[in-house]
């Protein structure tokens, strides 16, 4: 398959490594270089003193100039506690500072957004927040990363109370925006309605949180929710207060039991949960022509191949060595940008799903194997930023007028120059 790479190999463990370790200046994927030169005395007086003293008072007579005469307004954190990274868990601040690299070359090469990492020793969802919204002045964005249920969840709401800026947390609307482009595409192969289908969330944290709401925004007839110890029952006391809020509006036919009870005559199962859960005998049990995206990380919950044989007729996973890579970043870098260049209070649930929409537009024409574009296509990064913006616009969270198209060039222009620089590096 075109595009698909192979994790088999023993070797990959140390290439993962030496692609951070193995480059020019230091080490890490990342740096920090200048727009402008210091190569004579002239150059350090316009850049730096006494020039910058008259950019100061420029933005000091008119603060909304600030984003035009400094590099905040493409400029955006990339912020952890390191409490949930990947499938590892808590693993602390410091050893999530390769994600937040990773990510950040994401942004740059696909929107051409500029990053910080910021990993933070910061334990207590107060102290996390205080520390994020001292730092806005710096920031036109925020990006919550790896940060575990449910605090996420209170530490999102606060910021987007207390911040002008946009904050995404991508381990919910990132992933669920894709979740959302490619339950619409896989129906359309399956030529069911949306309004008539079972879909299974098996995990409820972030991103099934984020994707069963999308789904229920896109119009889902019914929706169960399933957690590790079974289907969530709203009479249960015992839970968690988000999970006894997503129970009592989802399973409408109140199936009780555990995951496959859940998966008998349903025509959908999107996992976001923990690898190796399900098995032939429960995608059989489901509905004519199931679609299973099983998205857990690194092992799905049940694989592709596995699951075809079993009779699925639609498969995804989070991989990118199977067909159907249902990732977050085909999301992130398009709501990002949309989100920067409306200069958007906040990014809200209708502005994810605008992006959903045209992302599985742009997977048309559909086959079981396609259906979703390509993440390298960065024609997909600027029509997603466009549609973000306009519906930005569109439900009054924009602060800045937005020509159409225009998102999308800025996108595709910023990014080609981040892949120019990086195919001018010296080869190690």
């Amino acid at each position: 398959m075109t595009g698909s790479v192979s994790h088999a190999n023993e070797g990959f463990a140390e290439k993962a490594i030496a692609y951070s370790r193995d480059v020019y200046c230091g080490h890490g994927k990342i740096e920090i270089l200048p727009k402008v030169g210091a190569s004579s005395l002239e150059d350090m007086a316009v850049a730096y003193t006494p020039g910058v003293a008259h950019v100061v008072q420029h933005v000091l007579a008119s603060p909304d100039k600030l984003d035009e005469v400094t590099a905040r307004g493409n400029m955006i954190a990339l912020v952890t506690d390191g409490t949930a990274v990947l499938g590892l868990g808590d693993v602390g601040p410091k050893a999530a500072i390769p994600v937040m690299e990773g990510k950040a070359v994401m942004f740059k090469c696909l929107a051409g957004i500029d990053c910080m990492p910021l990993c933070l020793d910061a334990k207590g969802i107060d102290r996390f927040c205080d520390t994020i919204c001292a730092l806005e002045p710096s920031f036109s964005g925020i990006n919550i990363e790896d940060v575990a249920s449910p605090h996420c969840f209170e530490i999102v709401s606060q910021l987007e109370e207390r911040l002008s800026i946009p904050v995404l947390h991508d381990d919910q609307f990132g992933t669920a925006t894709v979740v959302t482009a490619a339950v619409i595409n896989s129906l359309k192969l399956t030529g069911k309605k949306t309004k008539d289908v079972t879909v299974v969330v098996n995990g409820v944290g972030a991103a099934g949180t984020a994707s069963i709401r999308m789904l229920e925004a896109l119009g889902v007839g019914n929706i169960i929710a399933v957690d590790k110890k079974g289907i969530l029952d709203p009479g249960d006391r015992g839970l968690p207060r988000h999970f006894r809020e997503i129970a009592s509006r989802t399973n409408a036919g109140s199936v009780s039991g555990k995951l496959c009870d859940a998966m008998k005559g349903a025509d959908c199962f999107v996992g976001l949960s923990t690898g190796g859960i399900v098995d032939e005998n429960m995608v059989r049990s489901m509905s004519k022509d199931p679609v299973v995206l099983a998205l857990a990380n690194p092992e799905p919950e049940i694989r592709p191949d596995k699951a075809m044989a079993a009779g699925a007729a639609v498969t995804a996973s989070g991989r990118f060595d199977y067909p159907n890579h249902c990732n977050n970043v085909l999301a992130f870098p398009g709501l990002m940008r949309g989100a920067l260049v409306s200069k958007a209070r906040r990014i809200d649930i209708r502005m994810c799903l605008a992006a959903a929409h045209k992302i599985a537009q742009l997977g048309e024409p559909v086959r079981a194997d396609h259906i979703l574009p390509s993440p390298l296509d960065l024609n997909v990064h600027a029509a997603v930023a466009d549609a973000v913006a306009a519906e930005a616009v569109a439900v009054g969270l924009a602060r800045a007028d937005v020509t159409p198209g225009y998102a999308g060039r800025t996108s595709q222009e910023f990014s080609r120059h981040a892949i120019n620089h990086v195919a001018s590096l010296p080869k190690l």
